[in-house]
């Protein structure tokens, strides 16, 4: 579950960072940057659901603060 939490980050970075550069060398006249803010986000949000089924099924388990 670790391994895919931060594939996960290293994904919504990923798409973040390509979003920076579409917008940088299109200078916002191609769609590509908001495609690519709208994986982001539909990313963090797979993320966010996954993290909360994992936690209901038993997968992870909270630790609380320590």
């Amino acid at each position: 579950m670790k391994i895919l939490v931060a594939l996960a980050f290293i994904m919504i970075i990923a798409s973040l960072g390509s979003a920076l550069f579409f917008l940088m060398r299109d200078k916002g006249k191609s769609p590509r940057t908001m495609r690519a803010l709208a994986m982001r986000v539909g990313l963090s949000v797979t993320l966010f659901l996954l993290i909360l089924l994992a936690n209901k099924l038993g997968w992870i388990t909270p630790t609380g603060i320590r």
